[in-house]
């Protein structure tokens, strides 16, 4: 088992820099997820592990070894890529065992290794089919059995879920969280889906333009993130933004969008009275908005005035996108609430779950 640091790793492609001064320290059994749109260098960084490109400047570690100038079949890594990468012509065990006959190992631990994989992965009853005979997600299973033979110490993985339907991804989700546990090595998973980010991840590395934006655990990114684009990017539906003022006096500042008014966050309240008569960035996720006639409990709340835009009902709660003045946001309020397309209706927002950016710096006040 191993270690993985990135210390001050920079990539660049001619003119275009693709990671940009990456420091970021993986521990041994960790299951690091690295996530962001497309095009933000998390690829990039994982293919500079895997050796699959070279390093501009900086250091890669594995364990304490570093691994720059290291053959990729060297650095005893793994990867299983977002395609499949079968051999067409083989079966599902030679698929498996192909790695470990060009390292010459022995037959017996060949068929030792390949058969406990297939165990694992619930995929024994296919090795001896071809790749065309299976389903997508069992070719991804073989290509997480070709990747667990092999024993390495970092497993990478490259949106291995990305070519599967909804359901599928949700059932391999959780077979490979299962994997990781079984297995008690270091996993690092690339990813642009932030759902699967939040249910997989010890920790997440959320990426932007290169740049690592913050490193967390999943419940501390979503409760606490450095700056607006992580507050946007983690939570589905995605936090609601609103530009507004800083009203009031320092005893009681108020954040005014114009059509409405609330109290800053009881526990922030001092460093948002130092922006009074500046704009800041309000932000406030959808499951924070309740229905005025339903709220969960007691909470520390605060009422808009709006009117229902769209209503969208999903079983278990509905999701409400509304306008209130020259702001849109949504809400996602119980199943009982009669809000309805041009109707008005009055919400009520949790004040100790709200956030608040600088409006230039973009980062947290905190």
């Amino acid at each position: 088992m191993a270690s993985v640091t990135y210390d001050h790793v920079t990539k660049k492609f001619g003119d275009v820099l693709a990671v940009n001064d990456l420091n970021l320290d993986v521990k041994d059994k960790e299951f690091l997820v690295l996530v962001g749109p497309s095009g933000c260098g998390k690829t990039t960084a994982l293919r500079l592990l895997a050796g699959l490109e070279e390093i501009s400047s900086g250091d890669i570690r594995i364990g304490d070894r570093v691994v720059n100038d290291v053959a990729p079949k060297d650095r005893d890594i793994a990867m299983v890529f977002q395609s499949y990468a079968l051999y067409p012509h083989m079966s599902v065990y030679d698929n498996m065992a192909f790695g470990l006959r060009l390292r010459k190992t022995p037959k017996s631990e060949i068929d030792k290794r390949v058969t406990q994989a297939a165990d694992i992965l619930g995929i024994r009853e296919l090795l001896n089919r071809k790749p065309k005979q299976l389903s997508g997600g069992q070719r991804q299973r073989v290509a997480l059995g070709r990747a667990i033979v092999r024993e390495p110490k970092v497993f990478l993985m490259d949106e291995p879920l990305s070519n599967l339907d909804a359901k599928l991804r949700v059932q391999t989700r959780t077979e490979i969280s299962k994997l990781h546990q079984r297995l008690e090595t270091t996993f690092i998973y690339v990813t642009h889906d932030q759902t699967e980010a939040m249910t997989m991840g010890t920790r997440i590395a959320v990426m932007k333009n290169g740049i690592l934006q913050q490193l967390d655990t999943p419940q501390k990114l979503y409760d606490f993130p450095a700056n607006t684009f992580v507050a946007g990017f983690i939570g589905s539906p995605a936090m609601n933004f609103f530009d507004v003022k800083v009203a009031g006096n320092r005893e009681n500042p108020m954040l005014d969008a114009g059509s409405f008014q609330i109290p800053a966050p009881p526990d922030r309240r001092d460093k948002v009275a130092n922006y009074i008569g500046k704009n800041v960035v309000l932000g406030i996720r959808p499951e924070d908005v309740h229905d005025r006639d339903f709220v969960p409990g007691a909470i520390n709340g605060a009422p808009i005035s709006a009117q229902v835009d769209v209503m969208e009902p999903m079983g278990s709660e509905i999701y409400l996108f509304l306008v209130s003045g020259k702001s849109s946001f949504v809400g996602r309020v119980d199943p009982r609430s009669q809000g309805r397309p041009g109707k008005p209706i009055d919400v009520m927002v949790n004040l100790d779950h709200i956030h608040v950016f600088d409006k230039e710096t973009e980062q947290a006040i905190r």
